[in-house]
């Protein structure tokens, strides 16, 4: 629609001509996102000397996408994820997404819906629920469950051309279920379940014997509100070449029941070197904690590893693990810095849309040492991963696809003598619909 367009120019009709704000005009209409190639002409006005037209061509690209998601792995075979978005409902400028994972250990389904003007003066309104079914990472015998529903509203106010603040609000519920195929070993005088992570039975504060488990904190009900800020000078959404992204945000437990703290920040930059080589760098922090004489709650920890993480290694695998199940339980600590050097595919041009790329990934998810943990288990699980790779980037009908050959050069092998499990590594991954 025409008003998607016109509302993001800051040189408006019948004003002096300003440069500057032909620029700023230019690049807010990329940030968009829904365009290839955007590009602003002036041309003189017949018998009127003194004044010139603007004349914006864009070169659309498809705003609904399919998005899918596949790795291999010796464990877990094929995994896939997928969902169907589209970034401007009708031409609107409105999104609307639908995300769906089917994977053996995880199962989710979440609709999320932003109007990026839903008052005059750009404040955006994002409404969105969840559901979630998560069940144990690699452990055929064991079952249990944490399932997940919720949804929650967040506004976006702008502050000036490139900032933007974020508050939110939502609503959780989270329903654990202890498995019941595993059995339970006596260790230190007390009954642990092999077929559930320790770490969940303590949290939820389980107790009993075979062939019951109870509970005491079995259903949490939790009330996160947010606060964000982010800054946008990229000159485009789907291919960046300059600029800088900026992100930071902070979730507080406000409930009785979960009382946490959640902070992250991401920084972006893109250098461009010519007009064919372009260097991007990405680096994220994270770090969250328990408020008051609470504990932390373990399903709202940080992971890595994976597309947008740490390539190379199986999705979210890093970083500590249950010492029973092998379990992935993630940290409440995160570090994770990628640099990436693209260029055009050979043969293609200088086309933007299909463009090969060199990375290198470091990073990995930290958390305290447990109570039965050794030091050397402590300290390979918390030491820094690296990879390195080639792939290729392409904004494909379907959306952006992205396709990844990445080789491990910083990961823990497995050390029999100290009972520490080998990272699980994954060197080829694609997806369609993420970037970096």
């Amino acid at each position: 629609r025409d008003e998607v367009i016109r509302r993001e120019f800051r040189q408006y009709e019948a004003s002096w001509y300003d440069g500057d704000k032909i620029k700023l005009s230019r690049d807010r209409v990329d940030r968009l996102g829904f365009f290839t190639d955007v590009n602003v002409d002036t041309q003189e006005v017949a018998g009127s000397p003194d004044q010139v037209d603007l004349t914006v061509d864009v070169k659309e690209k498809p705003t609904g996408s399919l998005q899918l998601g596949a790795g291999y792995s010796s464990t877990d075979k094929i995994s896939v994820t997928f969902g169907i978005t589209q970034e401007n409902l009708f031409g609107s400028g409105n999104y609307l997404g639908l995300q769906v994972s089917t994977s053996s250990y995880n199962k989710s389904i979440s609709l999320s819906a932003t109007n990026p003007y839903f008052t005059p003066g750009g404040v955006s309104r994002t409404v969105s629920v969840f559901h979630t079914v998560t069940r144990p990472y690699y452990q055929a015998d064991g079952n249990y469950k944490l399932s997940s529903d919720g949804g929650a509203i967040k506004f976006g106010v702008p502050f000036g051309e490139l900032d933007t603040v974020y508050f939110g609000l939502g609503l959780e519920r989270y329903k654990f279920t202890p498995g019941t195929n595993g059995s339970y070993t006596l260790v230190n005088g007390s009954y642990v379940y092999t077929a559930t992570p320790q770490a969940y039975l303590d949290y939820f504060q389980c107790t009993g014997t075979v062939p019951s488990v109870v509970c005491a904190k079995d259903s949490i009900l939790g009330i996160p509100a947010t606060v964000g800020w982010s800054r946008d000078d990229r000159d485009s959404a789907v291919v960046p070449t300059k600029g800088r992204l900026q992100s930071a945000s902070l979730e507080v437990g406000v409930g009785s029941a979960l009382r946490y703290m959640k902070s992250q920040y991401q920084y972006q930059q893109y250098f461009p070197l010519s007009k064919q080589y372009t260097l991007a760098v990405n680096g994220e922090l994270g770090y969250a904690r328990a408020l008051g004489d609470s504990t932390y709650p373990i399903f709202k920890n940080f992971y890595a590893g994976g597309l947008g993480s740490i390539r190379g290694f199986e999705q979210n695998s890093l970083g500590p693990r249950d010492a029973v199940t092998g379990g992935s339980l993630g940290g409440t600590r995160k570090a994770i810095f990628n640099a990436e050097l693209s260029t055009p595919f050979p043969g293609a041009g200088n086309d933007r849309t299909l463009r090969l790329y060199g990375f290198f990934d470091a990073g990995n998810v930290f958390t305290e040492r447990g109570a039965s943990m050794t030091d050397a288990q402590w300290k390979a699980q918390n030491r820094i991963r690296a990879s390195a790779g080639i792939g290729i980037s392409w904004i494909s009908p379907l959306g952006p696809l992205r396709l990844a050959y990445a080789v491990p050069i910083r990961y823990q092998k497995l050390d029999e003598t100290n009972s520490i499990a080998a990272d699980r590594t994954q060197r080829v991954q694609f997806q369609i619909g993420t970037s970096f």
